[in-house]
């Protein structure tokens, strides 16, 4: 564990570093606050001490602009000052603990074993994040690039976005980019697959039922436009949503409000609607099967997803993240790919898209030597 002592008292940073040191603690020690941030902009430490009353810059400045720059350290105040105003306003500002002078060493030990809990639910937490969003869009072509830029541009409004795109081309995966880039970010994220839901239960999947409004209501239910409330809904495959669910989807997009099956109450919602879809909807509209005022209202910003076959020159670079990915699964040694076998993958037709490449680096894993050659893609992909 890595600790930094800030404190322009050189007797009292030197001491409680030695103290560190000698509990078997990696420990720095800076005597002001710009010493202290330019530090922390070079190492990553788990726990930052720092003093509330130092020339140059205040503590509680120090403590803002580490907040600001979403520094994941636990950062303690410590004051020679025992005002509970100051505590509170520290703790209020993003600070883990708050400890008085003189030091107390039981004090800071047990200060210590609870910030290294906190920094352990943190990295946690923000490794359920990469595994719940997917992690960040893998590729340096043109085109992924282009898809980038417009995530970086739309994400922060609320304008509705449309992606389309063949299957297995990673349109869940912008959706989700879209809403972690967005102010909505730490509210819901509700994704729905369209063609996985009976089109008799669409309608109660997404605007919810009350108890005893069909045969198997026995109790009241949300739907996922009120689950999604203040945050993002992704409609996947909405190609395939019945009519009467285009019209109800409709009314919520117009009117921000809904009723439940077997309600006619009104609820309000507020919630952002991002929609994904394999099929030409223009040529849905034209056979009657999607609602073309649905179309227009769901089409405000409209992002066309690659395939695989567009962007091939990604292929080096989704193989890499793949076998990261796959190694640290299933705990086994990750195993590189000849530079053969890597060209050999990039002249394939990839009708599945990077569902199909991640399948096929996991089969070649699984089934090829220490080096992926190009003769274990010729025996088990080609």
């Amino acid at each position: 564990m890595k600790i930094l002592v800030v404190d322009d008292e050189r007797s009292i940073r030197n001491s409680l570093k030695e103290i560190l040191m000698d509990e078997g603690y990696d420990a720095d020690i800076a005597e002001d606050g710009p010493t202290a941030l330019a530090l922390v902009d070079k190492e990553k430490y788990d726990i930052i001490f720092c003093d509330i009353k130092m020339p140059q810059m205040e503590g509680t400045e120090v403590l803002e602009k580490l907040v600001a720059e979403g520094v994941e350290s636990a950062i303690v105040m410590i004051s020679g000052h025992a005002d509970i105003e100051i505590a509170v306003d520290c703790i209020k500002k993003g600070a883990f603990d708050f400890i008085q002078k003189p030091l107390d060493l039981n004090r800071i030990l047990i200060t210590i074993k609870n910030a290294s809990e906190r920094t352990a639910l943190v990295k946690d937490n923000n490794n359920l994040k990469k595994k719940v969003y997917g992690q960040q869009m893998i590729g340096e072509s043109e085109s992924i690039c282009h898809i980038r830029q417009m995530i970086e541009k739309v994400a922060p409004t609320d304008a509705r976005v449309l992606i389309t795109g063949a299957n297995g081309t990673g349109k869940e995966l912008v959706a989700r980019s879209l809403h972690q880039q967005s102010e909505r970010s730490k509210m819901p994220y509700i994704e729905v697959n369209c063609a996985a839901i009976p089109s008799e239960l669409i309608e109660s999947e997404l605007f919810g039922h009350e108890k005893g409004a069909f045969t198997s209501a026995i109790k009241q239910h949300k739907g996922k436009f009120e689950q999604a409330d203040g945050g993002t809904l992704f409609l996947d495959e909405i190609g395939d949503m019945s009519l009467a669910a285009q019209a109800k989807v409709l009314r919520v997009l117009q009117e921000k409000k809904l009723s439940r099956v077997g309600s006619d109450k009104d609820i309000e919602v507020n919630v952002r609607v991002i929609a994904a879809t394999n099929k030409n909807l223009k040529e849905e509209i034209e056979k009657g099967n999607f609602r073309e005022d649905l179309y227009h209202r769901l089409s405000v910003i409209v992002m066309q997803v690659p395939s695989l076959d567009e962007r091939k020159d990604d292929i080096p670079l989704l193989v890499e993240y793949f076998i990261g990915q796959i190694s640290a699964e299933t705990g086994k040694q990750p195993r590189p790919f000849s530079p053969e076998a890597i060209d050999l993958l990039k002249n394939k037709h990839w009708t599945g898209n990077i569902r199909e490449l991640r399948n096929v680096v996991e089969r070649l894993l699984i089934l090829g030597g220490k080096t992926i050659s190009a003769q274990d893609v010729k025996d088990y992909v080609l």
